[in-house]
């Protein structure tokens, strides 16, 4: 098989110039309204790695109200001062860190003492009745004390099957009933719920049911922190704020799409949650519908929430659900990454000696309307993978070959637009460029727009917009209920066929590749040699082989070269 020149990352690139143009000064965002927040599963992973350093992060901005409280609700035995003490532990270990999430020179201790000086503790497990009497009194203290005005956030940092349980508690104990005087509410009460939202369809529809029980659509906030990211949100501005990309963005200049969420980190202690979801289900109706929804939707006519869910809506709508033989299912075996010896997925904690629960998945997808009908959509996503990498690569169609038949030129490379959104932050755009000299010969060539080069870096989790915009009742980033089920449906099919057969990885090469007639490529990633083994369900590949994988338009599955 030949091997594609299209935008390999091997390429060289040039170091790109500061830039020359200073940009404008950042707009001040909306105040946020005074309220306190509540986070059941205080004790967690989750409050520790992300939301406080995210709550942390706005106060450094000043952006968190003057009127704020933090509510921490956790089974665990504790006190406020054990939870402050420990979750400043966890924030300094992000200092000089570059492979956490964020990476900070120093912590601010004046913003942090702020934020500190708001913290309260509740001891109490989440199906306890008690926990919630407890709770309401510490709300009407708020109130009272920090002057919150009733305004509530109630975070759900819990495992999925909780979210239904806990929403029902707090309807039963009133804590999200929101009164009205003189026609318009005292305060308002708003509940952040975490992915997984449902583990396919029906389990999406139930879970749906149960909250919708309790609670209104606009209390809802669906919460995926992909969206929170400042390079996920540029994609409506590089589509709709430039004449230059619009005309171009449809199934007659563009030949197929490319979604990847690279991971070089293992499910680590997280083997009882990876074996009910594995990752199509972890990443796929969340995480990367989210970018595809923003590459994908027709141009909203403003940039208010009804507007723009109602466009996503449409592309989920319009997507049919896929079919089993367009994805393939990987699990990644013993091996080294980053140079680092790893284990294999079958011998991490929690985990069973012949589960066949997917850590690698690739599918095709495709969006039925008139701007992207016959324009294949290609999805992966993976861990223990050789490289961190999320970007959308779309590939332009080719230009017409005849007028370079008489010349050096063999072929022509595809035109590509890449949006790296982590953790490169940047925009590339390869083209055909010709090679000095007397003969025509051309070269791919690519311009790069780096973030660090225009704007400051700040720290982020990719929580801190997310968080502020419960604050301020702005659900635009967040994911409607009948959204979340188009998308459980488009990946209905994929879904479950590890657990529906106990089919050992993997089968042999040969007869996946029996089936296999290449028409498209992967863009490479960068790999190493003796890299990570990851056996499918169609023959097994090495990282070494990714630079060369293919899809097909007749049966889409993977095929490997040697």
């Amino acid at each position: 098989m030949q091997q594609s020149n299209a935008m390999l990352d091997t390429q060289p690139v040039l170091t790109a110039r500061k830039a020359q143009v200073a940009p404008a000064p950042r707009r001040q965002l909306a105040p946020a309204a005074p309220c306190a927040m509540v986070i059941f599963g205080a004790g967690g992973d989750l409050t520790k790695r992300l939301v406080v350093p995210a709550l942390y992060n706005l106060a450094h901005a000043k952006m968190l109200p003057e009127n704020f409280t933090l509510i921490g609700v956790n089974r665990g035995q504790g006190t406020v001062e054990s939870w402050r003490d420990h979750l400043y532990e966890a924030l300094k270990g992000f200092v000089g860190n570059a492979s956490s999430e964020f990476n900070l020179d120093h912590i601010d201790e004046a913003a942090w003492k702020r934020l500190a000086e708001k913290m309260s503790y509740i001891q109490g497990d989440i199906n306890d009745p008690d926990t919630y009497v407890t709770l309401g009194k510490y709300l009407d203290d708020a109130a009272q004390k920090h002057q919150t005005a009733g305004n509530v956030i109630f975070y759900l940092a819990v495992a999925d099957r909780f979210f239904g349980p806990v929403v029902d508690k707090l309807g039963q104990s009133k804590l999200v009933e929101i009164p009205e005087q003189g026609g318009k509410p005292e305060f308002w009460r708003r509940v952040v719920i975490e992915k997984p939202f449902g583990h396919d369809l029906a389990s999406a529809r139930e879970l749906n049911a149960c909250i919708l029980r309790t609670l209104h659509e606009d209390q809802i906030f669906r919460i995926d922190h992909f969206v929170g990211k400042d390079t996920v949100q540029n994609i409506m501005a590089l589509r709709f704020a430039n004449g230059i990309f619009e005309p171009i963005w449809n199934r007659d200049w563009i030949d197929h799409v490319q979604i990847t969420a690279a991971e070089t980190v293992g499910v680590e202690e997280r083997g009882k949650f990876y074996e009910a979801t594995g990752a199509l289900r972890d990443m796929v109706p969340n995480h990367l519908f989210a970018l595809l929804s923003l590459v994908a939707m027709e141009p909203p006519t403003t940039f208010n929430a009804a507007s723009i869910h109602a466009q996503k809506a449409e592309v989920f709508t319009a997507m049919p659900a896929a079919r089993l033989e367009w994805a393939i299912r990987g699990q990644y075996g013993p091996g080294t990454v980053l140079g680092r010896p790893v284990k294999g997925y079958r011998q991490e904690p929690n985990v069973p000696a012949d589960s066949n629960v997917e850590t690698y998945v690739a599918m095709r997808l495709e969006i039925d309307n008139w701007r992207w009908a016959g324009v294949p959509f290609y999805l992966r996503t993976g861990k223990h993978l050789s490289r961190r990498m999320t970007e959308i690569a779309i590939s332009f169609k080719r230009a017409p070959y005849a007028p370079f038949r008489d010349t050096l030129v063999d072929r022509l490379s595809p035109n590509w637009l890449t949006l790296e959104i982590a953790p490169g932050e940047c925009i590339s755009l390869q083209f055909e460029a010709r090679r000095p000299g007397p003969a025509m010969d051309l070269a791919a060539v690519r311009m790069d727009f780096h973030y660090d080069d225009w704007f400051p870096k700040e720290p982020s989790v990719g929580y801190e917009t997310l968080l502020h915009d419960v604050m301020i009742g702005d659900q635009t980033r967040f994911t409607r209920a009948d959204m979340v089920e188009h998308a459980c449906a488009s990946c209905s099919r994929c879904s479950t066929p590890g657990r529906r057969t106990r089919r050992t990885f993997p089968i042999t090469r040969q007869a996946a590749r029996a089936r296999q007639r290449p028409t498209h490529c992967w863009r490479a990633m960068m790999v190493e040699p003796g890299g990570r083994r990851h056996e499918t369900m169609n023959g097994q590949h090495d990282n070494r082989s990714c630079r060369r994988s293919t899809w097909t338009r007749a049966g889409d599955r993977e095929e490997v070269a040697d």
